[in-house]
């Protein structure tokens, strides 16, 4: 696609915010050159943060798609902000770039930006968060809502063989993130149709500070809690601590999504019963794979979707080398 007829496109569309941001925040130094000469197309991955491992294991995936695949990758850290990520998309688009993975942390503020990408000409790929516009080429990732729904299935077999008929459950989760709000309800859903009780709900920020005086809050003044269910890696992390410090692991299983060597530790005490485990790496080379073939004219595949394992005290060795 030829560069100057999208930067005309760009200018009928809408103009853009300032353009040293994206330069400044990603190192981003031009196009580079193809094995046949010409420009590798460039990518920009638009992320939601670099502390949690999920992410930075995402990271990885996408930069060995982009160098077995030939592109230019560069990554924005919006670093929890939503309006940095449209700020990047913008920037993405005035520097002319091929296409952009998105992990959005709003999914409804982001779609304006996504439809100047979109009609720009740039290929747009969303992960993780379903972003819910005709802008979007390709969803990569996993079925939140579908798999909190497994988890939910998952916590009453486990009721049922411990013989608990109504287990109050405790949640730790991120009432700011779309994403960890789906797991949060459908998780609800399945565990209060089969007799459990939501006990109570406390909101971690989805960062691991907050979720862990959340989850010692809730522990403290919950003790008829059954378990504790953390909706994302900053509130697992952040309930495993409390747990830990506040010796509740007697009286209190956790359930949760995103494994740590610090949910492992958990579960091999005895106390973390089950793992949602997402395939981010996967989900990453695929987006950016993905990417580059829209790039090159290829259909759009609309959904791929990477399926989650639930890990427990059965199967978690093959997961201990990522977490050393």
């Amino acid at each position: 696609m030829a560069r100057p007829t999208r930067f005309t496109r760009l200018a009928a569309v809408s103009a853009v915010l300032a353009t040293g941001l994206l330069a400044a925040a990603c190192g981003a130094d031009g196009a580079g050159t193809a094995a046949d000469g010409g420009e590798k197309p460039r990518i920009g991955l638009v992320q939601i943060n670099q502390q949690a491992i999920f992410f930075n294991e995402m990271n990885a995936g996408a930069q060995q798609a982009a160098k077995e695949a030939g592109v230019d990758l560069t990554i924005f850290n919006a670093n929890d902000d939503a309006l940095k990520q449209n700020e990047a998309i913008d920037n993405f688009v005035q520097q002319q770039f091929d296409g952009i993975v998105v992990v959005a942390i709003d999914v409804e503020g982001i779609k304006p930006a996504v439809k100047i990408a979109k009609d720009a000409g740039l290929k747009t790929v969303a992960v993780d968060a379903i972003v819910d516009s005709p802008a979007v080429d390709t969803q990569v990732g996993v079925d939140n809502a579908a798999a909190a729904k497994q988890m939910g299935t998952f916590v009453n077999d486990w009721a049922k063989k411990q013989n608990v008929a109504a287990p109050n459950i405790g949640v730790v989760g991120a009432l700011n993130s779309y994403i960890q709000n789906l797991r949060k309800d459908g998780f609800n859903s399945t565990v209060e149709a089969a007799g459990a009780k939501i006990a109570q709900t406390v909101d971690g920020q989805n960062k691991q500070e907050a979720a862990l005086a959340a989850a010692e809050n809730l522990l403290t003044s919950r003790s008829d809690l059954t378990a504790i269910y953390a909706t994302g890696e900053p509130a697992l992390l952040g309930t495993v601590a409390a747990v830990k410090s506040q010796n509740a692991g007697d009286r209190v299983k956790v359930f949760g999504w995103d494994l740590t060597k610090e949910a492992i530790g958990g579960i091999d005490a005895g106390y973390v019963a089950g793992v949602v485990q997402q395939d981010p790496r996967t989900e990453g080379y695929e987006a950016v794979k993905e990417a580059k073939a829209l790039i090159g004219g290829a259909q759009a595949k609309k959904t791929i979707d990477v399926p989650v394992t639930i890990v427990t005290k059965e199967n978690v060795d093959k997961y201990r080398s990522t977490f050393k």
